[in-house]
């Protein structure tokens, strides 16, 4: 049995204003998100401070209760999030404090919380400290690695094929990248290390999809040259449609199952690259190759050949 039928042909080109507007919603929408929320909202790994594990043997609590626990502390700023399951009863707590010994406050926040909570109720699972500057640096760097791998890229695609592919190919990516940001912002997901891997993984999958395309189309200029260049994009995209799907869809079975057990630990990066893969595959089909239509069309100036 045939997934998507090898003769298939529908009318991606001719589709272009309906893709573009709906890409540029979730744009505007994605940007919005980000600058009501004052940016992104980063992790320790940014912005510098302690990240602490804390799991309760004692009834269940929740964020509420926790920080009105701490609040002897005088956090200057204090986040509570559950970690896992509602049953584990274990929470991440992240403050913007830091401590010469690790184990000094993570040690005075148990005390603390066991003044409330009871005695031996308290276990410190694990605890992580980033100072401001090397925080400051790591945001510097991941953000480095995203535009260096975007402009590598360009320059692969504008070698490998023509540089008209090559623009389309990186509005793709950018495209992909700023609404993958812009879900996470939307889902006040926290941004770390580990959320930069997923946008370099996304930006990498979505290019390798691309390509695929890009070289049916070189394929078909060759072999049809008297149809016209949006029918030749048209074939190309219905070409390989049967592969973008399948192999989309089975990578987002893995990530899925990954998101539901993986833990609490792997959730948020998995939960980017649902989004990304998602967007990805949408933007190779709708961004990428329609793109270079318009470009063919208005840029360039010439009829389509």
């Amino acid at each position: 049995m045939q997934f998507i039928k090898p003769d298939i042909d529908i009318d991606f080109v001719g589709k272009i204003n309906i893709g573009l507007a709906i890409s540029t919603i979730f744009i505007v929408i994605s940007l919005a998100s980000v600058f009501m929320h004052g940016g992104v909202n980063m992790g320790i790994d940014f912005t510098g401070g302690s990240l602490i594990q804390v799991k309760f043997h004692s009834d269940a609590t929740d964020a509420k209760k926790i920080k009105k626990a701490l609040a002897p502390m005088d956090f200057k700023t204090i986040d509570v999030q559950q970690y896992g399951d509602a049953v584990d009863n274990e929470f991440l707590i992240r403050v913007s404090r830091i401590s010469d010994q690790k184990e000094g406050l993570a040690g005075e926040m148990k005390a603390t919380l066991e003044k409330s909570y009871g005695a031996e109720t308290v276990d410190i699972r694990s605890s992580e400290m980033v100072g401001p500057k090397v925080g400051a640096e790591l945001r510097s760097k991941g953000v480095s690695a995203i535009i260096a791998a975007i402009i590598s890229i360009f320059f692969y695609v504008a070698f490998r094929f023509e540089f008209k592919l090559a623009s389309g190919a990186i509005v793709a990516l950018i495209h992909d990248v700023i609404i993958t940001v812009g879900v996470m912002s939307i889902a006040n997901k926290e941004f770390n290390l580990t959320i930069i891997a997923a946008l370099l993984t996304v930006v990498g999958y979505s290019i390798n999809d691309t390509v695929v395309v890009y070289d049916r189309i070189r394929e078909n200029l060759r072999k049809t040259r008297k149809k016209k260049f949006e029918q030749v994009v048209n074939k190309s995209i219905n070409e390989t449609l049967s592969r973008t799907v399948l192999t989309s869809l089975t990578t987002f079975l893995v990530l899925l199952c990954i998101f539901l057990f993986g833990g609490g630990v792997i959730h948020n990066f998995a939960f980017a690259m649902i989004i990304g893969l998602l967007v990805g595959t949408y933007s190779s089909i709708f961004v990428a190759s329609p793109i270079v239509v318009v470009w063919q069309r208005k840029v360039l100036g010439a009829k389509s050949k």
